[in-house]
């Protein structure tokens, strides 16, 4: 089946099978999309040996880099949870900021905290503080918790070395320092627009205190006891982004063949720039700390077992992205596109959007999404600045409209004690609201670059 119309189906199909065989069957998204992947270049009549090339070649091309990146994220981003840097942070901004402005360094935090910490981990971590302020303030959860999840969702999605963004940047060749601008661009935008501000209002609309069934195992925030120094958090958070920012200028502004572009560009690649943060998280909040080397290195070890199944599911995301090229689908969808004058960054969008609301996981959205645009890039010449975009329309349209089939939706339901239609009413809408703002910068600034 090599005609036009048989490989528009074949793609349809492949997209439907993936969303049945994730939400129906349960099956778990990596298998899902080898065994899409296998069933796509059979049905378009590749040879059997081609399709198994073609998967060693997607696989192995994407993990090249995801895996190091998302492996030296984890450990960094468990030490510092362990060491109390994320309390760190929420206190120290909560007293910058003042009372009147808790909520603003509340979405701070979680703006912060989520760039190496998971979303879940660190709501786990920061939920007691809500709970303390909910209690003092007699003010609804939501006035604290909301802004907290925007500035943990926003950067969860948006900025590396997050898994989410680190794999479709990886998927589609985007320089993380370019990804990095621009999610921080779009970002900050969206957390005030969806933390503070929504926040205040939904808080007006739905009161609701600590929920009864945490009151027995909440536990006391301490305000005194030991923490990491409030510049040594930020300063280690900062460190690898910096790095990686300074890679990507050094690129743009220096001659190629200037030792110091060299010098940059090395120490400011992702592989270092991670490696040097993971090594002094581990001296300064470990070593220094009073942890034992035989602690730090069970801790390191542990961080590693969730970043295992968000390696492999990129890694097969990259053989769906692989089979689309090698099956001649992407020049389909390529030249369909350019017979719709649709822009590929709307494209990006859409398709993450209707992914995400059908079955819920925002990583699997991302990558789904990013294995349809990847075949595209070739046909529509794709600047540097623009596939960092591109990495932000998907990441935006991964966020939209969580909803039951989403396992955020059930953390926060649970954790703020809400019925579904308040959860519905909360952080769906604050989700939605968070990737429409990323989307409208992205698409705002894909007419500049």
């Amino acid at each position: 089946m090599t005609s036009t119309p048989g490989l528009i189906i074949v793609a349809v199909l492949a997209v439907v099978l993936l969303l049945f065989l994730v939400m129906r069957t349960k099956l778990q998204a990596f298998i899902a999309l080898l065994v899409v992947s296998l069933l796509v270049g059979l049905a378009v009549g590749m040879p059997p040996g081609e399709i198994i090339t073609t998967i060693e070649e997607g696989m192995g091309g994407t993990l090249g880099f995801i895996a190091v990146i998302i492996g030296l994220g984890a450990m960094f981003g468990e030490m510092l949870r362990v060491s109390g840097g994320a309390e760190r942070l929420a206190l120290t901004l909560m007293d910058k900021f003042g009372e009147k402005n808790i909520s603003w360094a509340l979405g701070l935090t979680g703006f912060i905290v989520s760039i190496p910490v998971f979303l879940d981990v660190a709501l786990v971590i920061l939920v007691p503080i809500l709970y303390s302020l909910t209690q003092k303030t007699k003010k609804s959860l939501l006035y604290f918790g909301i802004p907290l999840m925007a500035g943990l969702a926003v950067t969860h999605s948006f900025i590396p070395p997050t898994p989410g963004p680190i794999s479709v940047a990886s998927l589609l060749g985007a320089d993380l320092g370019w990804v990095i601008l621009f999610g921080a661009l779009a970002g900050l935008p969206a957390m005030i627009l969806a933390g503070p501000v929504f926040g205040k209002y939904i808080a007006n609309k739905i009161h609701v205190g600590v929920p009864e069934y945490m009151l027995e195992q909440m536990k006391e925030v301490d305000y005194d006891r030991d923490l990491p120094s409030f510049k040594s958090v930020v300063l280690i958070i900062l460190l690898p982004l910096i790095l990686i920012l300074v890679n990507t200028t050094a690129d743009l502004v220096l001659a190629e063949e200037s030792t110091l572009r060299e010098v940059l560009t090395f120490i400011g690649h992702p592989f270092v720039a991670l490696t040097m943060a993971a090594l002094l998280t581990f001296y300064i909040f470990g070593i220094k700390r009073g942890y034992k080397k035989e602690e730090i290195q069970q801790i390191t070890t542990k961080a590693l077992e969730p970043a295992g199944i968000i390696i492999l599911v990129t890694g097969a995301g990259g053989v769906f992205g692989e089979m689309l090229i090698q099956s001649g689908i992407g020049d389909i969808l390529a030249d369909a596109m350019k017979d719709a004058n649709m822009p590929i960054i709307v494209f990006a969008f859409i398709t993450a959007t209707v992914v995400r609301i059908a079955q819920g996981s925002a990583t699997v959205s991302m990558i789904t999404a990013a294995g349809l645009v990847s075949p595209l890039l070739d046909s529509f010449n794709v600047s540097e600045p623009m596939l960092g975009l591109l990495v932000i329309a998907i990441a935006s349209g991964a966020t939209v409209v969580s909803h039951v089939n989403d396992s955020g939706f059930w953390l926060v339901n649970r954790y703020f004690g809400l019925t579904e239609k308040q959860t519905l009413k909360s952080w769906t809408v604050m989700e939605t609201i968070i990737g429409l703002v990323g989307f409208g910068v992205a698409l705002l600034l894909s007419l500049f670059v």
